[in-house]
């Protein structure tokens, strides 16, 4: 290994807080220069480094962008062909320190790799060169020529396959058939109540793919058409087991599916429309405010939702994807949740092994942790939920701190100091029922407990929602923890439909050292969870 770093985060090994510096397979730096002043926020700077094979002379030079103050200069003797095996990969790596000391976000904005080659001394006739010249362009063209028709044609023969699988898939259809309610459509039906997809019938985009408004032409019913994506990875897996599981569900607060289809390389999912699009949507429209009123509504329709999935049904339903964006609203503004893609079905009391999917910030700690799809994982969720209807706020904030910036966290510290209704939305202007306030929160907080032991079941939770039992004496004071920003690119993407960057969750206190790794796919932000030392 041979590397430049340019260090902001002083370790053991190093001379300083900031210093760059050429590391030869070791940690520590063989040369470096320091730098007197790490304040270079905001500034664009640019790094040249160049090798001579001849010398064997390696520099490095960093200077700043319309800053002549940042302008050092460091360069070391190496013998690469030594050093490095015949093969290489050049290419980058960041990280930051440990605990709260150090947070940061740098961005490339880009990098260029050039090298030249020995000119070689034997001499030949300027003729026989051009030649030579002439037959190598031809033959590189050729080639490339040759390449691209081979890659587009196992390109096309490929997805063709895909598709004929996809379409004469008979353990699916045998599947589906044995589910009662929705049926199966042909494509043509569907392309016709959506006019072939339109991008003006369009509703929004989720995880797996856009959904569109259409009229079913021989019943004049509006339905909403889910469009699973190519380009998910899941996709498939995800839409067989939505089929199978929502098709045995019957509830006034579940989304009904009307039917299906897999045909043309397409897999389609066709529901009941719900007209006033989902809660994310309300609880942050810039121009309306929510009504208490309407908030409290939902939370209820939501928990007899879960109700059902947990307790009423022949099996156990485990969402594992509860958050506004899958709560639907209908023209009275009940709510139905939706979108079963990442749900198992489960006995009663048991649990599902699973890869941790769903969204940060709605996903609980320990589901992280071991994987295990549980009611306790869903009640999680659901208390996460419950705190953003009362307080309008997403899971985590990015501008504020850390005792303000994330959601959990805040609210249990007005609860310590009993001024638990100061987290109600600031839009609602005070107009709002008190004592239903103080459930919605109280219950939201009890539900993401920090002990996931001491969380109540989904009918515990419902019946103080409905007045029917006193509310729970949770303890003051909150177990602390903290949140450290990593690179997504070193950790894996978790299984998900959807996996945002503007949410948080806490690793709960299991009295051992513990960490859960998650990411976002649009690689902005991610979060390593860890426990303090002291639990």
């Amino acid at each position: 290994m041979v590397a430049v770093e340019f260090d902001t985060f002083k370790n053991l090994w190093d001379p300083s807080k900031c210093h760059v510096g050429i590391d030869i397979n070791n940690i520590s730096s063989d040369v470096y220069e320091i730098i007197p002043n790490c304040n270079y926020i905001g500034k664009i700077m640019t790094a040249q480094i160049s090798y001579n094979h001849f010398t064997q002379n390696l520099s490095v030079h960093l200077s700043g962008d319309n800053d002549p103050t940042v302008n050092f200069n460091i360069t070391t003797t190496v013998n690469l062909s030594s050093i490095l095996p015949n093969e290489v990969a050049i290419g980058f790596s960041a990280a930051t320190g440990h605990g709260n000391t150090s947070l940061e976000v740098h961005q490339l904005y880009t990098w260029s790799f050039n090298s030249t080659l020995v000119p070689s001394t034997k001499k030949r006739s300027t003729v026989s060169r051009g030649v030579r010249d002439v037959l190598i362009a031809c033959a590189a063209i050729l080639l490339l020529l040759g390449t691209s028709l081979y890659i587009l044609i196992r390109k096309s023969l490929n997805q063709k396959k895909r598709d004929i699988e996809m379409v004469h898939d008979e353990s699916m259809d045998n599947e589906f058939e044995k589910g009662r309610g929705p049926k199966r459509f042909q494509y043509n039906e569907l392309a016709a109540a959506t006019n072939d997809f339109a991008e003006n019938k369009k509703l929004g985009e989720g995880g797996f793919g856009p959904v569109y408004r259409g009229v079913l032409v021989d019943e004049g019913t509006q339905v909403a058409i889910k469009r699973v994506s190519k380009a998910s990875k899941q996709g498939k897996k995800e839409y067989i087991s939505e089929v199978k599981i929502i098709s045995q569900l019957r509830h006034r607060n579940l989304v009904q599916l009307i039917g299906w289809c897999h045909d043309h390389g397409e897999l389609l999912l066709v529901y009941e429309l719900m007209h006033n699009g989902n809660l994310d949507t309300h609880l942050y429209h810039k121009e309306r405010v929510l009504p208490w009123s309407m908030r409290h509504q939902i939370a209820l329709g939501l928990g007899s939702a879960l109700l059902y999935l947990h307790s009423e049904c022949h099996k156990c339903v485990v969402h594992r994807d509860i958050k506004p964006d899958n709560v639907m609203l209908d023209s009275s503004f009940n709510a139905k949740l939706g979108d079963f893609g990442l749900a198992r079905l489960i006995d009663h009391n048991s649990v599902a092994q699973t890869v941790p999917a769903g969204t940060v910030g709605y996903m609980a700690p320990e589901y992280c942790n071991t994987g295990q799809a549980t009611t306790e994982s869903d009640i999680y969720s659901f208390g996460m939920v419950l705190l953003e209807i009362a307080c309008g706020r997403k899971p985590w904030v990015a501008q504020e701190d850390e005792n303000t910036g994330i959601l959990l966290k805040w609210v249990w510290h007005l609860y310590e100091n009993n001024s638990i209704l100061d987290a109600i939305d600031s839009k609602l202007n005070g107009e709002f029922e008190a004592q239903e306030a103080e459930r919605l929160l109280v219950i939201g907080l009890w539900c993401a407990h920090p002990d996931y032991t001491l969380c109540p079941s989904i009918r515990q939770a419902v019946s103080v929602l409905q007045f029917e039992s006193p509310l729970p004496a949770l303890p003051l004071k909150m177990p602390v923890m903290y949140v450290n920003p990593v690179d997504p690119r070193n950790f894996p993407l978790l299984d998900s439909t959807e996996v945002t960057s503007d949410a948080v969750v806490f690793i709960r206190s299991t009295g051992s050292s513990a960490t859960s790794k998650v990411t976002s796919n649009s690689l902005d932000t991610a979060w390593l969870f860890k426990e303090e030392e002291t639990l």
